[in-house]
This record gives C-alpha cells, sequence and structure tokens, in this order.
C-alpha cells in the first residue's frame, strides 16, 4: 500500500470518527437539553455518570468510525460494498424495504448477542459498564465497553456489503438507529402514549420498554422492534409512565 492510498485511508477513518462523535454529541446534547427544558432536574446529581458515558460513548465513536472510515473510502475508490447511489439502480420499491431489513436484521443481531452479553462472565466484563447507568441518561446511548461497541456497530458496516441499499437509505437507517439509542436511554417518554400503548406499539421499542430493561436485566433486550422478546417470551412489557412522566 502507497503512501498515498495509506493517507487517504487515514484522513476517511479520522473524519468519520469525527462525524459520529459529532453526531453522538449533537443527539444527546439536544435531548439531554429537551429532558433539562421538559423535567427540570431530572439528571440532577447523575454528572459523574455523564461524564463516564460521554467518555465511553467517545471511545465508541472511533470503534464504529474508523471502520466506516475505510468502508466508505473503499466505496467510493474501489466500489466496495452493496451501496448504490442511483435510486433506479434498483426497483423504487427496495428503496424502503431494504430499510426495513436493515432495521430487522440489526435488531435481530442485536437481541441474540444482547442476550449473549447477559450471560454473568461476560455481563461482568463487559456489558456492566452500559448497566451502570442507573438511571440511563440520553448520554448513554454509546456507552459501550470496547468489545460490546465492536459487536454492536460493525454489524451495519459488514451489513452493507451483503445486502444492496441506496446511500440516502442508509443515512434514514443511521438515522434511526441514532434517535432510537438515544430515545430509548433518556429516563422517560418521549413518545406520545397513544402510539406507545397503542397496537403498533405492542411491536415497538421506546423508552417505556428499554427502561424495564435496565430496571430488571433479564427482559426486553430488543433494540427496535418487540418481535424477537414477544417470541421468545422476554417481554415484560412498560414501564408504568404517563407521557413526560418518570415512574
Amino acid at each position: 500500500m502507497n503512501s498515498p492510498t495509506l493517507a487517504a485511508l487515514l484522513i476517511s477513518a479520522l473524519a468519520m470518527t469525527a462525524i459520529v462523535a459529532v453526531r453522538y454529541v449533537a443527539a444527546s446534547g439536544l435531548f439531554a437539553w429537551i429532558t433539562q427544558r421538559r423535567l427540570p432536574g431530572h439528571y440532577a446529581g447523575l454528572d459523574a455518570q455523564i461524564r463516564r458515558e460521554i467518555g465511553w460513548s467517545l471511545a465508541s465513536a472511533a470503534i464504529y468510525g474508523v471502520p466506516a472510515g475505510i468502508i466508505a473510502w473503499g466505496w467510493q475508490q474501489h466500489g466496495w460494498t452493496r451501496i448504490y447511489a442511483d435510486p433506479h439502480a434498483y426497483p423504487l420499491w427496495w428503496m424502503p424495504v431494504s430499510v426495513l431489513v436493515y432495521l430487522f436484521a440489526h435488531d435481530t443481531w442485536f437481541y441474540w448477542t444482547h442476550r449473549w452479553m447477559h450471560r454473568p462472565p461476560v455481563f461482568r466484563t463487559v456489558h456492566s459498564i452500559h448497566h451502570a447507568s442507573r438511571p440511563p441518561t440520553a448520554w448513554a446511548a454509546m456507552n459501550f465497553h470496547p468489545v460490546e461497541a465492536a459487536v454492536v456497530g460493525l454489524f451495519i458496516p459488514l451489513l452493507v456489503f451483503v445486502v444492496p441499499i441506496q446511500a440516502g437509505m442508509l443515512a434514514v437507517v443511521l438515522t434511526v438507529m441514532t434517535v432510537m439509542g438515544v430515545t430509548n436511554h433518556m429516563g422517560w417518554e418521549v413518545f406520545p402514549a397513544r402510539l406507545v400503548r397503542s397496537r403498533a406499539g405492542n411491536w415497538l421499542i421506546t423508552a417505556s420498554h428499554h427502561h424495564q430493561h435496565h430496571e430488571r436485566y433479564r427482559c426486553n433486550y430488543g433494540l427496535y422492534f418487540r418481535v424477537w422478546d414477544h417470541l421468545c417470551g422476554t417481554d415484560a412489557g412498560l414501564a408504568g409512565w404517563q407521557q413526560g412522566k418518570t415512574p
């Protein structure tokens, strides 16, 4: 590998790491600000925990960003991956369907690796860092041990080599991943109760569902959907919140 190529790879990896870090700070900062406006004092006394969450999350940004930057360089320079720019390269119906395929595949991966991380040896050495956030805050979305960050964060970069997706639709997937990762850890329900407690809400994960996992540990393992929790008998329902209020 010549020096210009190595330099380009390094720049791409660093740039993507910076993008992931800025995206995290912007999204978590926005929802932390909303929490302060909506529920003043909700994160009172959690300053040390929040500093830990931010520290681990910024480390996770590098674990997410470096391989993503390398893959982005390979896509642009050599056509790596099944990412495509032209919306007409595949039937137009595939664009929204591909988003659902990616989200469900990611949710499936997350559910089963999440259950694995709750095995006592793995939990003690890896996943306990994430569960040290009690209660979780808007800053906890990427609060992972490096091993967990790799397990969680490398799935989508690998999936783009297998399942075709239009570049704009990949941006939609990453946006959903970011927003749900943050809002699921806010410690209060940001979505309307009429959605959370509707028939659709019975299959979707929001803070009311994920907070139960942080309280009870051995339940509610999913990321976006409650499908695997329902099928495997690990769905413990919702926290007893009303919208905008804590338990």
